[in-house]
């Protein structure tokens, strides 16, 4: 058994789920009414009556309610918690058959068959306080599978109420510590960044969290209107590019926290100024969590969170924490400044062609700055019969914006070598539900694209 697997030892120290002098609520059910921290618990008991025997449990709900709710009782169970990095049947699949004994849980709206189902309005039953052995593996989460094979990463309780209380650290000055917060957050609770911010920060920190997952502006901005201030909105840069181009109006907001993919300057701005609250992009993976905070709109360099440690090496970075069992190796390069640093790509999306460097990160920012280019992806195909890799833009633009309007953009910023020699387009790029884009997706799409050229 690795110890990704590792379950709770017999003797093992068991505590109370929730701190026991919280009174505050955990969740908001849909219409915004607080369900007290005596009946959350109550209904944490009710599911984990009714769990099987497992070692692990896949969690697929929808609502963030529901999973809140399951995950605990999973966990009071001494059942890990698989986070797949989407809910596709395969993907999802493949993450069970690496478990054997695993089963799925999920609520009304989760996509596909599942063996429990979970109601969030379920009455509770009285009974002992739930109790968790912190220290053991509490869920294991997934990477994207952007950069490659998913890989699995398991986190404990114990680590993540050390990452959670450095999350409300970095955001000081933006929200009263001993003060409530309403959470409401457009991304899934099984991915890393909404597991932290939507699931862990009410869990564990001063906040409470709307039980659904808004999509669209209207629903984002009904959603917040159902919770009391401050509200802190945690989304994503692509969620937040279709709030402020759809001119919805929103509640006061305290802050905007946006992870996942890189947030351009000009909409960082844009949202501050719209919305009138600052907009904090955060920094992290699967890996590590979040370890760095920049505030997008007034600065490039990225600051370190309380207890976080980089030590740059030839191949990545090395991250150090106290959350972390060891030090995590990330593939990203770094310029370090005492506490701040500046991101200088990937080791593997870094290019060298005739004798110029670029980094593929870098390209692809410049092509999305693009006018017109609604959103772009810059990839490197497979090598030709030369050996030669060519550059790829895969590119959704709006019409009239032809290849040489994009080609001449590029020729300003870019040196000629690191021009792309083909232009794919599509109506749109295949993002999953937090922008990011699974490299199995996009060699699709230069697959299609060169079976097509060499049939003609």
């Amino acid at each position: 058994m690795g110890n990704e697997d590792r379950q709770p030892q017999a003797g093992a120290e068991r505590r109370p789920l929730l701190d026991g002098s919280r009174e505050q609520p955990v969740l908001f059910a849909p219409d915004g009414m607080p369900l007290s921290r005596g009946e959350f618990l109550a209904r944490v008991r009710a599911v984990a009556a009714v769990l099987p025997q497992a070692t692990h449990v896949i969690n697929l709900c929808e609502r963030r309610d529901a999973f809140i709710i399951g995950l605990c009782a999973a966990a009071s169970r001494g059942q890990v918690t698989l986070l797949p990095p989407s809910r596709a049947e395969d993907v999802v699949a493949e993450v069970q058959s690496r478990h054997p004994g695993s089963y799925r849980m999920g609520d009304a709206a989760a996509n596909g068959s599942v063996d429990v189902h979970v109601d969030p309005a379920l009455t509770g039953i009285d009974g002992d306080e739930p109790l968790i052995d912190p220290e053991s593996v509490f869920v294991i989460g997934f990477t994207s599978g952007s950069t490659g094979a998913p890989m699995a990463y398991p986190k404990t309780f114990a680590g993540f109420r050390i990452s959670t209380a450095q999350n409300v650290a970095a955001l000081d000055g933006l929200l009263d510590r001993d003060e409530q917060f309403s959470v409401v957050a457009t991304v899934p609770p099984q991915h890393m960044y909404g597991m932290e911010l939507s699931v862990l920060l009410p869990l564990v920190g001063p906040a409470a969290v709307h039980a659904g997952r808004p999509f669209f502006p209207q629903d984002i901005a009904a959603a917040l209107a159902q919770v009391p201030s401050p509200r802190l909105l945690v989304t994503t840069p692509l969620h937040l590019r279709a709030l402020v181009e759809s001119g919805v109006e929103l509640p006061e907001l305290k802050v905007i926290v946006t992870a996942t993919a890189p947030l351009p300057q000009e909409l960082a701005a844009a949202a501050e100024t719209r919305y009138g609250c600052e907009v904090r992009e955060m920094f992290g993976s699967t890996e590590t969590c979040v370890i760095a905070r920049r505030r997008t709109a007034r600065e490039s360099d990225w600051t370190l969170l309380p207890g976080v440690e980089l030590q740059p090496q030839a191949e990545g970075t090395l991250v150090l924490r106290e959350s972390l069992p060891q030090p995590v190796l990330l593939a990203d390069l770094v310029e370090l400044d005492g506490r701040r640093f500046a991101l200088r790509g990937r080791s593997a999306d870094l290019l060298e062609i005739a004798g110029k460097r670029a980094s593929l990160a870098d390209l692809t920012r410049r092509l999305q700055q693009v006018p017109g280019v609604r959103d772009g992806v810059m990839v490197q195909a497979a090598p030709d019969a030369q050996g030669v890799r060519r550059l790829i833009a895969i590119v959704a633009a709006e019409n009239g914006v032809g290849d040489e309007d994009i080609l001449a953009v590029l020729r300003r910023s870019s040196d000629p070598v690191f021009l792309p020699r083909r232009i794919l387009r599509v109506d749109a790029l295949p993002r999953n539900e937090t922008g990011k884009l699974p490299r199995a997706e996009v060699d699709a799409i230069v697959e299609r694209d060169a079976k097509a050229r060499s049939s003609r």
